[in-house]
């Protein structure tokens, strides 16, 4: 898959809410009540990642839960990336 073009980016990210573009990736940090629950969103995020076959990194610090999106095999942002993003935030 393509690179995404800085202007493609920048257009993408318009249709995204709380996610930054850091380099060749993008990020959001996702708050929650308790730890448990911010288990089951990672979990929820792992099922769409295996049936999307494109993997996020999942950083989760107690009630924080951060995903950073980037196609590695492409080096850089790819539309799957934003695919991955939607599907997190739908």
């Amino acid at each position: 898959m393509a690179l995404l073009k800085e202007t493609e980016v920048e257009q993408e990210l318009k249709g995204l809410h709380g996610w930054e573009w850091e380099g060749g990736s993008i990020e959001k940090q996702y708050s929650f009540g308790s730890f448990a629950e911010a288990m089951k969103f990672a979990n929820r995020v792992a099922a769409l990642a295996e049936e999307q076959n494109h993997h996020p990194d999942i950083l989760v610090s107690y009630t924080k839960v951060t995903l950073t999106l980037s196609s590695h095999d492409a080096g850089g942002l790819t539309a799957r990336d934003f695919k991955m993003a939607k599907a997190v935030d739908a």
